[in-house]
């Protein structure tokens, strides 16, 4: 596990491909429970460890993810992280969460926002996107720009102005670029991990206690088709 950032009331560590946030019916051993434990044994704290999980990112997903370490932080995160964008799109969350994403495609633009409605199917676990609302969707923003190319593949840098389930696969995917390795969502092949190619790159948000912004950014995996991008170029 990489620890990216700590202090008393917050960590934020490096998700890893296949990992989960919290425990599902799978039983496989959480992220949150991996991090609780390294708190205990760092601190030799006796008994139980808060942590309050704060947001989640898909199995497949790679890249930051943050913890709250006190009872004050949790509920101060919980609604930065739930605050919404407005109907204008005008982004007023005091958390910015940028992503990397590797397409096989590349959009007719270079650089764009996406709005789309977004309904959730709970049976099949997707989400499907509209270019109107329908009932029981939401509205679903984000901005991207390419990036980068390397041989067959585009690299895209979204920002995340909302939090819908699935809603950087689901939004690529409608416009014709689904990210590599992300089968339910359209792309050809898997990859041999298991994981898409959506990697959370950034995170920034005013300290919850401190108030104070921290920045923190998560190395792509070793070895994954990220790496195949000329990062001194992008960085």
């Amino acid at each position: 596990m990489e620890v990216l950032y700590e202090d008393n009331h917050i960590i934020v560590v490096n998700k890893a491909v296949g990992e989960i946030v919290q425990g599902d019916k799978t039983g496989d051993v959480p992220l949150c429970e991996t991090v609780r434990e390294w708190i205990r044994c760092k601190y030799q704290k006796p008994g139980n460890v808060y942590l309050g999980v704060v947001h989640r990112l898909d199995r497949p997903v790679s890249g930051v993810v943050l913890f709250a370490k006190t009872s004050k932080a949790l509920p101060r995160l919980n609604r930065m992280f739930a605050a919404q964008v407005t109907a204008d799109g005008v982004n007023e969350k005091p958390v910015r969460k940028t992503y990397w994403a590797v397409t096989a495609d590349r959009p007719e633009q270079s650089e764009g926002r996406l709005t789309h409605w977004l309904t959730r199917n709970e049976k099949s676990n997707t989400a499907r996107a509209y270019d109107h609302e329908v009932p029981g969707s939401k509205m679903a923003v984000l901005d991207y720009r390419v990036i980068g190319r390397c041989e067959r593949y585009f690299l895209m840098e979204i920002n995340l102005l909302t939090g819908r389930h699935h809603q950087i696969r689901c939004q690529l995917a409608k416009i014709g670029c689904p990210i590599k390795g992300d089968l339910k969502y359209g792309a050809r092949r898997s990859n041999p991990d298991g994981g898409i190619c959506l990697h959370a790159r950034e995170l920034v948000l005013v300290h919850p206690v401190s108030h104070k912004e921290i920045r923190v950014v998560a190395d792509v995996p070793e070895g994954s088709m990220f790496t195949k991008f000329d990062m001194t170029r992008i960085i």
